[in-house]
């Protein structure tokens, strides 16, 4: 791990993340509903760009390592980590190993939510 490095992630994961707080606020504006269409909308596109750069970035050889950092790592980890989430399991499901993929997703999402419920009991009881 080399400054650089960091530095590619720290700049993609910047725009990333105002691009998601732009993106989520204009589209829940927009819609006016009490769903979230904003995150909603923010892990379908993240994952989109997430597709299109892992696909474009397998045929290029020189220094994809960089633009991995800076886009895919930072730019989408700060747009959204749900994309990180779906390439995963996409790969899983590629390598035809299904119960690695069924078995993240449910762990994933009983976990996240238990963990929001712990962290919510904990805050309350905070001083």
């Amino acid at each position: 791990m080399t400054f650089y490095k960091l530095l590619l992630v720290a700049i993609g994961g910047m725009f990333g993340s105002v691009a998601r707080y732009v993106t989520a606020r204009a589209v829940d504006e927009k819609i006016g509903a009490p769903f979230p269409y904003g995150t909603l909308t923010v892990n379908i596109v993240g994952s989109f760009i997430l597709g299109v750069l892992y696909a474009w970035l397998i045929r290029k050889t020189a220094d994809s390592e960089s633009m991995r950092l800076l886009i895919g790592t930072g730019f989408c980890g700060g747009f959204t980590t749900f994309s990180a989430f779906a390439l995963e399991n996409v790969n899983f499901l590629q390598q035809k190993v299904i119960t690695s993929s069924l078995v993240y997703t449910a762990v994933t999402l009983v976990a996240g939510f238990l963990a929001v419920v712990a962290g919510l009991a904990l805050g309350k009881n905070l001083s």
